[in-house]
């Protein structure tokens, strides 16, 4: 067995298709540039804040964002399950924007939510944007889900654990280099816990440099930034704000 600096150091390694393999609390997950997580022992694929219909939202408060969130963001995770064909669809909770975005969500955009739940189990965890799975809509409603050992959640524990995988915190890095700086979604993890990038459209992201992430890494954490690849970057190379 390695050390632990060791094996944070090298636990990692390229994967087809521009994905980032991770060891993380003993098991083997897959970083997709699409900011899914796949875990293919288990045949899961786990998106975290998508925050469908904040258009919608922002629109009824007079900000009037385009109104093709919602359909992007279904088109990017439809991809991901021609690709992978999973047996389990996970959404890390922020799955819709608010408790109306259900009666917002168009017809055509419903269906295509039906259509990924069929020849699979769909798995609604609890946000605390929509703290309820929707009522018209398939798929099992949960608060976590442990699969492949490790543990689904929303939010990250506040503290370092291990075998943790959350979302809420939309987690992007800026990243520092000859000709500049890049911000991007990136997953953020130190080996033992990772936290995912937001999948929405309009999600946005809240730099890993950020206080919020300060608490929660035993060890200087790896940013696996988001682009046409997944790019592990050192925190050294990351900046702030």
């Amino acid at each position: 067995m390695r050390p632990a600096a060791e094996r944070h150091r090298y636990a990692f390694a390229a994967h087809a298709a521009g994905c980032l393999a991770l060891e993380l609390g003993g098991a083997e997950v897959i970083c997709r540039p699409s900011g899914a997580l796949w875990l293919e022992a288990a045949g899961a694929l786990v998106v975290a804040d998508l925050h469908l219909e904040k258009g919608s939202s922002y629109a009824r408060r007079g900000q009037m964002l385009p109104p093709y969130d919602t359909a992007d963001t279904l088109t990017r995770l439809e991809a991901e399950v021609a690709i992978l064909a999973p047996t389990v669809l996970v959404f890390l909770g922020d799955t819709l924007h608010d408790a109306a975005a259900e009666e917002r969500l168009g017809a055509a955009d419903a269906d295509r939510l039906r259509a990924l739940a069929a020849h699979r189990t769909l798995v609604w965890l609890a946000g605390n944007h929509d703290r309820a799975a929707p009522r018209s809509l398939p798929g099992e409603a949960a608060t976590s889900l442990k699969l492949s050992g490790l543990d689904l959640v929303h939010e990250p524990a506040a503290s370092p654990v291990s075998a943790e995988a959350a979302g809420h915190l939309h987690p992007c890095a800026k990243v520092r280099g000859r000709a500049g700086s890049v911000r991007r979604r990136c997953f953020v993890t130190d080996g033992e816990r990772i936290v995912l990038p937001a999948f929405g459209a309009f999600a946005g992201g809240l730099n890993v440099r950020d206080a919020a992430f300060r608490t929660l890494f035993r060890r200087p954490p790896l940013a696996a930034v988001l682009g046409a690849a997944v790019h592990p970057v050192s925190w050294a190379a990351l900046g702030g704000d």
